[in-house]
């Protein structure tokens, strides 16, 4: 009689997510540097006080969404097909999951009154300043991601609870309340009743006083860091390589505030909108906790072993985003033009 034949061993669940990157400090280098310049091109064109057309903001649009594809054909190239993917699936939903900060945007704006000679100024360093914040932010939690596991329980579940309550429309502000920072800064630092041209700070009475200018891109920089408590969690669902999120986040920051001034109808047609972005963020809540499941080392789950769960692979990933944001925007401007045509 034959022996039995050995069983075959359990094939490994290959996970979808790659370890950080490790990039070399010359490309984190360079990729900074060629952001500055891109800052400091679009701050010098912005120098004199003008009021952005529509025709303008389109252009500026098309633009950033050009460098962002760009950037995305050098990844390509230099780091794979899976890290260009990665950085496309992370620049739309940022990019997606940003429409709703420019409606507290224009709140912002229409509470401290900016001139609209200024507001191109006003989001250009404003993004600024929330850029640096959200960099602090991704460096700390890729960090924690790569020596905790489990958090991705975390960020999985408040994905979850944070797609219900925009669906829900829990997050929609009727009118913008400054947070604590900001009032803690208008506490510090005195503030003039009034504009000064366009200067952030002002000598007034032997007294340097800072200028409504400057406390309203504070807000916008402060407010934009609160957005990506829901964003930077949705990204690290998609890649853990701290750089492809920082770059994601870069570009779509980029790209944001020439979005702002198309904002005008924009919001008002994307009826659907609110629906789209709470089932992407549902979706990769989903993939967070499977992801965990399969990386788990909790003692009460499991027996602290891994669950050899299914993974959702990026170009899964990047499809469904894709696909909901296409079937959200069609459906809202259908809905929007039979309300128009039943109107008339």
């Amino acid at each position: 009689m034959l022996p039995a034949a050995p069983p075959l061993p359990e094939p490994a669940i290959t996970p979808s997510l790659p370890p950080p990157g490790g990039e070399p400090f010359w490309v984190w280098a360079a990729t900074i540097g060629g952001l500055i310049v891109i800052f400091a091109v679009d701050l010098w064109a912005g120098r004199r006080a003008r009021e952005v057309t529509m025709a303008a903001a389109a252009r500026g649009v098309a633009i950033y969404v050009g460098l962002a594809v760009f950037f995305a054909a050098g990844l390509v190239v230099f780091g794979g097909q899976h890290a260009a993917t990665s950085f496309i699936a992370g620049y739309v939903t940022e990019y997606s999951l940003s429409v709703d900060n420019l409606f507290v945007f224009l709140l912002i704006m229409t509470t401290f009154a900016v001139p609209k000679a200024y507001q191109h100024r006003v989001l250009l360093v404003g993004i600024l300043i929330a850029l640096v914040m959200r960099g602090g932010f991704i460096v700390a939690g890729a960090a924690v991601l790569s020596r905790f596991s489990w958090v991705f329980y975390l960020f999985g579940a408040f994905l979850v609870i944070t797609a219900y309550r925009v669906c829900r429309g829990e997050d929609d502000d009727a009118e913008y309340r400054e947070n604590l920072l900001v009032r803690s800064v208008r506490r510090v630092l005195p503030v003039t009743d009034s504009y000064r041209e366009g200067r952030l700070t002002v000598v007034e009475h032997g007294k340097r006083w800072v200028t409504p200018m400057l406390m309203v891109m504070i807000a916008i920089g402060l407010t934009d860091l609160l957005f990506a408590l829901d964003s930077i969690p949705a990204i690290f669902g998609l890649t853990k390589d701290a750089y492809i999120v920082f770059t994601a986040n870069a570009f779509a920051l980029l790209g944001l505030r020439q979005l702002y001034f198309l904002l005008d109808g924009l919001l008002a047609r994307l009826v659907y909108l609110k629906w789209g972005l709470g089932l992407i963020l549902l979706f990769i809540g989903i993939k967070l906790v499977l992801e965990a499941l399969h990386t788990n080392t909790l003692p009460f789950v499991n027996g602290g072993r891994p669950v050899p769960v299914p993974l959702i692979g990026i170009e899964v990933s990047l499809g469904v985003i894709v696909g909901v944001l296409a079937v959200t925007t069609v459906a809202s401007l259908l809905r929007t033009r039979l309300r128009e045509r039943a109107a008339v």
